[in-house]
């Protein structure tokens, strides 16, 4: 039976000889350029793919929108794909033990954030390898995000998640 990667892993492929990727960081993060109205109610999150060169010459890699796929929760609902805040890796060459990386924001209900698949078919020389998945999740139910702020709004998060426990505790 095929399994699926897990998130952080490396993926190499047979096809394209040296050429290996991963889907990594997988974190709850809002976007650079702020949220999109399409996403209203939904929680964001990216995720990085990158691709390494472990052969003998240059690979030209393409890993654009639509050769990513995000699917959430149990049923694979499709995720909200941020395309304006979306980096994608458009017709670079990978240059020997050289390294790519698209990073991808994408938004759903936080309930199904725990169970994310990321499908990934990569072009290579202009060549398509074979769709690779890798499965992981984010745990928003453990531990809130912390804002993306400076020192001071990270240590205010920090005071108010201190509190809010110690209320919790209080009352139990």
């Amino acid at each position: 039976m095929y399994e699926p990667n897990v998130v952080g892993d490396w993926q190499e492929y047979d096809e394209h000889d040296g050429l290996r990727v991963r889907v990594h960081r997988l974190e709850a993060s809002e976007p650079p350029r702020g949220r999109d109205d399409a996403a209203e109610g939904l929680t964001y999150f990216s995720v990085r793919v990158t691709v390494e060169n472990r052969g003998s010459r240059h690979t030209t890699v393409h890993l654009e929108d639509g050769q990513i796929d995000v699917r959430l929760g149990p049923d694979g609902e499709a995720a909200f794909i941020d395309w304006r805040n979306s980096q994608f890796i458009e017709g670079f060459d990978v240059y020997p033990l050289r390294r790519a990386t698209a990073v991808l924001y994408a938004a759903g209900p936080e309930a199904s954030l725990s169970q994310i698949d990321v499908q990934v078919q990569l072009r290579a020389d202009d060549e398509w390898a074979e769709r690779r998945l890798w499965a992981g999740g984010i745990g928003l139910h453990d531990e809130p995000v912390a804002p993306t702020g400076g020192v001071r709004d990270r240590l205010a998060h920090q005071v108010s998640k201190f509190l809010r426990d110690q209320a919790e505790e209080g009352t139990a």
